[in-house]
């Protein structure tokens, strides 16, 4: 849901020297997030795709003046597929310069456009830029507010970019399409591919938009967290240890904290039923390692957050490896049997 305490900005309509911008949103099942989303970028040429939504999203967009795509189930959803189709049709018009990527569950600032515009324009060496994106529920829960804090990217050169980002559209040519049998990390894979045709990314000290996660439960950060661990392993095995990446590192610590740590002290546990009770200081010694994990984070963190969610963020980022854990072995799961990888929607019930 979108905060009943945070008003929508008055529409701010394109000018001439904007008329280059085109928008691609995409969307499944979004509901009113999708209405705050298209009224965002109301007098700009928007095209909307459909990832097989049930509630009547494609003929939201459409009554919202969108052009709109409706993807076939039978190839597979993914925001990779749903980015793709809206590329392909913006990229064919060559009165296309820019083209600004949305996904439905978040809407711009009035100004951001214009500021994003800017920037390109002042540096033709720049494929991509987006600015702070903020959660819209982040006092919500600590869901949200663990959001919002990932939105967080400080202002200047960038490795990657998230769902939203306005995009040169020489560099999207450049780059070709998103990989479409990504169900994630789609994105970040797709800055990398742009960076290695010379294109360069930055992040503007500018107010770019409001996301809605929706995300308000337990389970729902578990499935995002699961979603996480699959990209990271995705990402680490196309780009190994490519420079300028760190999902290769990322693996690593879901191995070590989501795969050694628990193994070893499962181990332990099993050695001291079956042989010795003094293999019990192993399991032990694991949990004293989380332990001191969690308070060195939460150390960290605690000047910028305060103590008690410095802890929840750091107790969050222990279990979490857990998950990620679980994202990892499901993709190479798939791999091994040769079959794509289903969708892991966390805003599902």
């Amino acid at each position: 849901m979108i905060r009943p305490d945070v008003a929508m900005p008055d529409v701010a309509m394109p000018d001439v020297a904007m008329t280059g911008v085109a928008v691609v949103v995409i969307g499944r099942n979004e509901g009113d997030r999708l209405d705050h989303c298209l009224r965002s970028v109301t007098g700009w040429r928007t095209v909307y795709v459909d990832s097989g939504s049930s509630d009547g999203s494609a003929d939201r967009a459409r009554a919202a003046g969108a052009e709109v795509i409706e993807l076939d189930e039978a190839d597979g959803f993914s925001a990779a597929r749903a980015r793709n189709a809206g590329l392909a049709r913006l990229l064919a018009d060559p009165a296309v310069v820019h083209i600004q990527l949305l996904d439905g569950d978040s809407r711009l600032e009035p100004g951001w456009l214009a500021a994003g515009m800017a920037a390109l324009a002042a540096d033709p060496g720049l494929g991509a830029v987006f600015g702070r994106l903020r959660e819209a529920d982040a006092d919500a829960s600590i869901y949200g507010w663990m959001c919002d804090l990932e939105w967080s990217v400080p202002a200047g050169p960038a490795d990657a970019f998230g769902g939203n980002v306005l995009v040169r559209a020489a560099a999207a040519r450049d780059t070709g399409f998103y990989r479409a049998t990504m169900i994630a990390g789609e994105d970040p894979d797709y800055a990398l591919r742009m960076r290695g045709k010379g294109w360069r990314i930055a992040s503007l000290a500018v107010p770019m938009g409001w996301h809605a996660s929706g995300m308000a439960r337990f389970g729902q950060w578990w499935r995002r967290a699961v979603r996480a661990g699959h990209a990271f392993a995705e990402l680490a095995a196309l780009h190994g240890a490519a420079e300028g990446h760190v999902y290769a590192r990322s693996r690593a610590r879901i191995l070590f904290w989501g795969g050694a740590v628990p193994a070893a002290a499962l181990a332990g546990l099993a050695l001291a039923v079956a042989a010795d009770r003094r293999w019990l200081l192993l399991p032990l010694g694991m949990l004293l390692l989380v332990a001191v994990q969690v308070a060195r984070v939460a150390a960290r963190e605690s000047p910028r957050h305060g103590p008690s969610r410095a802890v929840a963020l750091a107790l969050f980022l222990a279990l979490g490896k857990y998950a990620e854990m679980i994202g990892l072995l499901r993709y190479h799961r798939d791999r091994g049997r040769g079959r794509p990888s289903r969708l892991i929607e966390h805003k599902a019930p």
